[in-house]
């Protein structure tokens, strides 16, 4: 059984019955009384963000999770459809159960599920992803003494801020743990 010294961003815990994600987590040791954990817990099936504040070592239930690469086949306003590569099985997923991991899907991109059981649960983002510009403002030499930044939007709607040199069309490496711009994709043939 895991403790609350051991949280981190997307573990999955059971707390009283009910399946959290945690969000984000920091650990606290005030110069006077004991440490604790100061988290945002995410309701894997509603949604709703809670705080929770844990006693230092305190005990927690952690869930365990099944990962399965699906295929992203298309997207609506409500919902995300994916397929097994394997059994050509079709699973519809509502926003909530795809969370963050929208700002970073494309149309026949390959996901990884989270399964408890055989409940699909939630989407869990790549930590790089590489997408393509589609509006950046073109970045003029010598606007700046030293290396500026622009806003850029992406084919998933995301905006990063990204190099003055980067232009549109092109396809760059993004880290989704931050949102921030890592560096431009050259195509390989």
């Amino acid at each position: 059984m895991a403790t609350s010294n051991d949280l981190r961003k997307g573990m999955v815990l059971n707390i009283d019955g009910t399946l959290y994600s945690v969000v984000e987590f920091l650990h606290v040791k005030p110069g006077k009384g004991a440490a604790f954990v100061r988290s945002k817990i995410r309701d894997v099936l509603t949604g709703k963000v809670l705080d929770k504040t844990w006693r230092a070592g305190e005990r927690v239930e952690e869930v365990r999770l099944e990962r399965r690469v699906f295929r992203l086949l298309y997207h609506t306003d409500d919902e995300y459809v994916v397929m097994d590569p394997r059994s050509f099985e079709q699973i519809a997923l509502d926003r909530v159960r795809v969370g963050d991991a929208a700002k970073y899907l494309t149309d026949d991109c390959e996901v990884e599920i989270l399964f408890v059981e055989e409940t699909p649960i939630m989407i869990e983002s790549p930590s790089f992803v590489n997408l393509t510009i589609v509006e950046t403002d073109p970045g003029l030499r010598g606007d700046t003494a030293s290396g500026g930044t622009k806003p850029a939007v992406l084919e998933t709607g995301l905006v990063v801020q990204v190099p003055l040199f980067v232009k549109e069309g092109e396809t760059i490496r993004v880290d989704t743990r931050t949102d921030t711009y890592i560096e431009r994709v050259t195509a390989r043939s």
